[in-house]
């Protein structure tokens, strides 16, 4: 069922009284932009791992259901799922030139040796499915292709895993916010409440993954051997 759009003056009056003006000013592009860039990166390099791709994509629904904008929530879906397998696509061809030896810190709280091997043994257990499932598993989200690539699973296999893992999470995500806050036009204060927790979850969590992986980076790369004692 098609939604009726309410006219371009009412949406904006309506986020100025919610407090999110500045969400009627920014305009459903800058989610595309954001969301497509994030996206990318969490999928294709190891920075993703600490980004919260699924609350980006649940409150993108959200904030572009404040335009009432169905056509764009529809088209990001679309839109956002080939830019994660572009981006799964390009971890995999990374892990296959690389490897996984740069990728552990060690005394790293998330990026060490223990979460890189129990990512592989995820993988070696389920092969295809593994990286199907990887899309709901945030942190082996961004490790599967790059280990798919390091172990030299074939090619095509990975392609078209990732493609049906991004179909099943990217659509459901985006379109799940969307809905979920249109659902909520009957109770304001609950949508503005839903809008803005949405927001602020993404904001927070993406500055405090960034600051993780600065963290993170500062370690030294364990490469598997004991360090040498002075």
């Amino acid at each position: 069922m098609t939604r009726t759009l309410p006219n371009v003056s009412v949406v904006h009056a309506e986020a100025a009284g919610m407090g999110l003006d500045w969400l009627a000013t920014a305009g459903p592009l800058l989610v595309w932009a954001i969301v497509l860039s994030f996206v990318f990166v969490e999928c294709a390099l190891i920075v993703g791992l600490f980004l919260p791709g699924d609350s980006l994509l649940f409150a993108a629904g959200v904030v572009l259901a404040q335009h009432a904008a169905e056509g764009h929530a529809w088209g990001l879906s679309v839109a956002a799922l080939l830019i994660a397998i572009v981006g799964n696509q390009v971890g995999y061809y990374i892990g296959r030139q690389t490897g996984t030896r740069f990728i552990a810190r060690r005394g790293g709280k998330v990026l060490n040796q223990a979460n890189l091997e129990r990512a592989r043994a995820f993988l070696n257990r389920k092969g295809f499915l593994a990286i199907v499932a990887a899309r709901w598993i945030p942190w082996v989200r961004t490790l599967a292709p790059l280990i798919a690539g390091a172990a030299r699973m074939d090619s095509r296999r990975f392609a078209l895993a990732t493609a049906l893992g991004a179909v099943l999470w990217v659509p459901t995500l985006v379109l799940l916010g969307y809905y979920a806050a249109g659902l909520l036009d009957a109770l304001p204060w609950l949508k503005t409440v839903f809008v803005w927790g949405s927001v602020a979850f993404f904001v927070v969590g993406t500055a405090f993954g960034f600051w993780r992986y600065r963290q993170e980076m500062k370690r030294p790369v364990d490469d598997g051997t004991e360090p040498v004692q002075a």
